[in-house]
């Protein structure tokens, strides 16, 4: 047998075993997707619709539960603008200059992924409870924070604050300060600058960060949970509802309330998909210019 034979005989042999191994690996990703995304959705959502669209609709409709969704609500619309503008000031700062500190201003934007979120919600009862370090001075000044609305956007805020930083800072640096120095040498100012050359590069990775600072926003549980008090239509958002729902042995209210916050992470998860996909095909068009 020749030597060239030998040779397509093996690969032959190593494509089918790669064949083999490419079959088994993706089997191995549609079980666990199955198992452990799929099987649950659909269980939270059988479990809702089980008496029928009556007893799913009245959970959702319930007093306690739309003030617990308006209060998420208000909490995503507080949180994620001022992450935005976080964001997009920390990512130029971090790109576009160099300065003293710069290392320890990335690694405090990580902090909040490391942090554990009832440690963050347990420092801020520390500082602005009733015994906490400010706790008098608010009391005389007739302020809650805790067991309040600021304190809910307080606790969101941590927990959402380097989403769009983190997206941004690497596209940012990636992309540079040419740009930015032909617009000032043409005499733009420092918002035309932004305005018409930054924003518009960053503005699909800007709308990556802001849907995922969204739908970490609406189903934080943890921070807020210590600062909140779980006062019923006042303090509970709807991760919370839910929770005491299930602890009530109100299974099909609980669970048609938490698929209503799975139509809404589903929504996001749209948005994230779409805005991903804009982010792939700008950087295809930029490799091959």
């Amino acid at each position: 047998m020749s030597s060239a034979t030998l040779t397509t005989s093996a690969s032959n042999a190593a494509r089918r075993g790669n064949a083999w191994g490419r079959r088994l690996l993706i089997l191995s990703a549609w079980l666990v997707f199955v198992l452990f995304l799929l099987l649950p959705l659909l269980v939270v959502v059988s479990q809702a619709l089980q008496k029928g669209f009556g007893p799913f609709f009245e959970a959702i409709i319930e007093p306690d539960a739309l003030a617990a969704l308006r209060l998420t609500l208000l909490a995503v619309a507080i949180s994620v603008p001022l992450n935005l503008v976080f964001g997009v000031a920390a990512a130029w700062c971090v790109s576009k200059y160099e300065f003293r500190g710069k290392s320890i201003l990335v690694t405090l934007i990580d902090l909040p992924f490391s942090v554990s979120p009832v440690i963050a919600g347990l420092v801020y009862v520390l500082l602005f409870g009733a015994q906490g370090f400010f706790g008098p001075w608010l009391r005389e000044h007739d302020i809650q924070i805790i067991f309040a609305v600021p304190g809910i956007v307080l606790a969101t805020l941590f927990v959402t604050v380097p989403f769009v930083a983190r997206e941004l800072i690497p596209l940012m640096q990636e992309q540079g300060t040419q740009e930015e120095e032909a617009a000032r040498l043409l005499g733009a100012n420092g918002l035309q600058m932004f305005w018409h050359v930054t924003l518009p590069n960053i503005k699909w990775g800007l709308i990556y960060g802001v849907v995922l600072c969204t739908a970490r926003a609406m189903g934080e549980f943890g921070a807020v949970s210590v600062v909140s008090g779980h006062i019923r239509g006042y303090t509970n958002t709807l991760p919370l509802h839910v929770e005491i729902l299930h602890n009530e042995y109100n299974h099909i209210a609980a669970f048609s309330v938490a698929s209503l916050l799975l139509l809404m992470a589903l929504l996001i998860l749209l948005l994230k998909q779409w805005s991903e996909s804009r982010i792939n095909k700008l950087k295809a068009s930029a490799d091959e210019e």
